[in-house]
């Protein structure tokens, strides 16, 4: 041990290693604090790290757990430190389980990964601010100014769990009202909403008795099918031979399949029910309407390309909602709330919801015989 005074010692082992120890005195106790090898440290970083040491000895505070401690910390912090790729990752992960439809979660992903992740994926979330986060969005949001908008919105979602799970503090900088409002235009003011293209409601008693009919394939009863329904695409492909009752002429979609998470029931009228008579000579699946692969459902751009196949491009099928909606207000005396149940759309005032029990079958059973026969001048 060669002494340079102060406590600070270079120790030379019997191998020829040279390293810095300082020496002290702590609780009736002598300790020895090692600040590095010669080859690392100079002998002035030597005596600056021992002048520390002393200082901190003075205070009553001990050089050796002050430096363990410090260094717990350092761990601690660096095990809370991840990156807004790791926690967009996690989150979706989290909450893939709770989506209804799986495209969600890929949809998230895809999103992230071509408008934030190339701007600040990797770094820390916790450093994530308005400014980053402006140049995420910024760029795309009047021309893109839908998928901007969710974006947006995911980008908070992602910063309020990562704030919930502790990897970071204060406001979210992604918040629209009383923050990015101040920033940036209103989607509304930006570009105009486009609804869904459809069919006049005129119209549709030639469309569902001389075009439609000329088509073949599952595709076209399917969306057939979903036109004498008013249900969505989505819920019509997904339809099961054990959701259906023939017999009392009912539909009962499940919660899991319902937009709304509230199970649906669905009267059926009696053209919906020829349809399902129809594919019931040529069940192959347990779905209603089955898709090419062996027990899968028919995919949602079937509808689509019957449409196109029928060179109308300039309506969708879940135009057709739209369609009955219009049809119901201008040509019934059906009130408004039973055509929005019909639609299994939820209901907006929360004083009427809760005084809402049933779910209006029978007023929606009429209104749907009475839409079948408009519709196919039955």
């Amino acid at each position: 041990m060669h002494a340079d005074g102060g406590g600070l010692y270079l120790q030379v082992t019997r191998s020829g290693a040279k390293s810095w120890i300082f020496r002290y005195a702590m609780g009736g106790r002598e300790r020895e604090m090692g600040l590095g090898s010669l080859q690392t440290v100079s002998l002035a970083e030597a005596r600056e790290r021992a002048l520390e040491a002393r200082k901190l000895k003075s205070n009553g505070i001990d050089p050796i757990e002050a430096r363990r401690a410090s260094r717990s910390t350092e761990k601690l912090e660096a095990a809370r430190t991840i990156t807004f790729r790791t926690a967009a990752e996690a989150y979706i992960k989290a909450n893939r389980a709770g989506w209804k439809n799986p495209k969600h979660a890929a949809q998230w992903a895809s999103t992230l990964e071509t408008y934030v992740h190339p701007v600040f994926g990797d770094f820390a979330v916790g450093a994530i601010d308005t400014t980053l986060v402006l140049k995420a969005i910024e760029p795309i949001w009047t021309t893109k100014s839908e998928t901007a908008s969710r974006v947006r919105g995911r980008i908070e979602t992602v910063l309020d769990w990562a704030t919930v799970r502790g990897y970071r503090e204060g406001l979210n900088p992604a918040r629209w009202r009383g923050h990015l409002d101040k920033l940036l235009p209103a989607k509304a003011k930006v570009r105009k909403v486009e609804h869904h293209a459809a069919l006049p409601y005129r119209e549709l008693p030639d469309f569902m008795t001389k075009a439609l009919p000329q088509q073949v394939g599952i595709g076209a009863r399917a969306l057939e099918f979903a036109i004498l329904t008013a249900c969505r695409t989505n819920e019509v492909i997904g339809a099961r031979w054990d959701e259906i009752d023939l017999d009392a002429r009912l539909w009962v979609i499940p919660a899991d399949r319902m937009k709304a998470g509230r199970e649906h029931r669905v009267p059926l009228s009696p053209g919906a029910c020829e349809i399902v008579t129809s594919m019931a000579e040529i069940r192959t699946s347990d779905y209603v309407f089955p898709g090419g692969k062996a027990d899968s459902p028919l995919s949602e751009m079937a509808l689509l390309a019957t449409l196109r196949r029928m060179k109308r491009t300039d309506i969708t099928a879940h135009g057709f909602r739209s369609t009955f909606r219009d049809w119901a207000a201008e040509c019934t005396d059906v009130p408004g709330d039973v055509v929005e149940m019909a639609l299994a759309h939820t209901v907006a005032n929360k004083v009427e919801a809760a005084y809402r029990r049933g779910d209006l079958f029978e007023k929606r059973k009429d209104l749907m015989d009475t839409w079948w026969r408009f519709a196919t001048k039955a």
